[in-house]
């Protein structure tokens, strides 16, 4: 019989409350350390089912040196291979190619290799706006469950949300992608082009959703999580349908109402946060053409003009790398995120 299915954070609690945490006591007393499950893997942001459990799953878990004891990670690893089960709760505890699944690491080292910074140097927007919202989820997420000093609390305390004014940017940003496109899909279906139409109203789906995201501060996962996230919403119980509706619909006069719907709905909750004077959630054709819009620039030029930080608020409406960058190499490469967000911030490269 398969082991059951336990949610991998737990598994890892378990792992660390039962096994690691004890060893470490034993073989290493004094040794000042961090324990928990944050990085990559769908059961950091609480996403796993038993599907999850057929490749990079099991009882794992991430230990933390500080920085003057980072020359210790190799040795701390061949101690807990020592006396680490072969099975805990039924499921492996290494890896397909012999690795175990507890991985050590010096902080600094863990923090630079998945963010391609590290926080506790300072956090600039060109930090901000070079890092992808799943990475920021997964460093933010999961659990902790030992920090014996608090430095990685600190550290995902100070990654918790974007500074105000970045937030405001960001939002303006993502309203611009709708604006930008929002009359396409009338367009193409104007000239018997349904699958066009249908392709576009697609991606204004995937831009209202990681808008309510946003809105709600909550960093958008990378896709395939981003309809499970936004379904936690609370606006989701309005928006959701009217999006679904506009994906199946056969015909442009049906897509068209039901996205309409869902703008006005996201341009309520726009007003709701208060971040700037109320825009008034209306529909207009777009120019002379028989195609109603939302006109999401309003709402752009709106939250643009309530950023404090002037060099901020000068910057190019195109946000952070995962609003701009849509390949998953491009995005996983600190550089090329970084070397783009230094165009996007130009002489304020902050």
């Amino acid at each position: 019989m398969p082991p059951a299915f336990l949610p991998g954070i737990e598994l890892s609690r378990l792992l660390y409350e039962d096994v690691v945490g004890h060893g470490l006591a034993a073989d290493f007393p004094g040794l000042p350390y961090a324990a928990g499950l944050i990085g990559p893997g769908s059961e950091v942001l609480g996403y796993d089912t038993e599907r999850s459990t057929d490749h990079d799953w099991g009882p794992r878990l991430l230990i933390f040196l500080p920085d003057d004891q980072a020359d210790r990670t190799a040795e701390v690893r061949k101690a807990v291979g020592a006396w680490l089960p072969e099975q805990f709760r039924g499921f492996p505890t290494t890896f397909p190619e012999g690795d175990h699944r507890v991985v050590i690491n010096g902080l600094g080292d863990w923090l630079r290799w998945r963010l391609g910074f590290d926080p506790r140097a300072g956090i600039g927007i060109r930090d901000w706006l070079g890092a992808p919202g799943q990475l920021l989820a997964e460093v933010t997420g999961g659990a902790v469950f030992h920090d014996e000093s608090g430095e990685l609390g600190r550290v995902r305390q100070a990654l918790a949300w974007y500074p105000d004014d970045v937030w405001r940017y960001l939002l303006a940003c993502q309203w611009m992608r709708i604006s930008q496109e929002e009359p396409f899909p009338g367009r193409c279906a104007e000239v018997g082009d349904d699958v066009g139409s249908m392709i576009i109203a697609a991606r204004l789906a995937r831009d209202v959703i990681k808008l309510c995201l946003l809105m709600e501060r909550r960093y958008p996962p990378y896709p395939k999580w981003l309809g499970t996230a936004f379904r936690r919403l609370p606006i989701a119980a309005e928006v959701e349908p009217l999006l679904a509706g506009a994906l199946t619909a056969r015909d442009w006069p049906d897509r068209e109402r039901l996205l309409n719907q869902a703008y006005l709905a996201i341009g309520r909750a726009h007003n709701a946060l208060g971040l700037t004077a109320p825009v008034e959630p209306a529909l207009v054709p777009f120019h002379t053409r028989p195609f109603l819009v939302p006109e999401g620039g309003r709402y752009s030029g709106a939250l643009i003009e309530s950023i404090a930080d002037p060099e901020l608020r000068r910057l190019p409406r195109v946000g952070a790398a995962d609003q701009y960058l849509d390949s998953t190499d491009a995005l996983n490469d600190h550089g090329l995120r970084d070397a783009a967000a230094g165009r996007v911030l130009g002489s304020s490269a902050r």
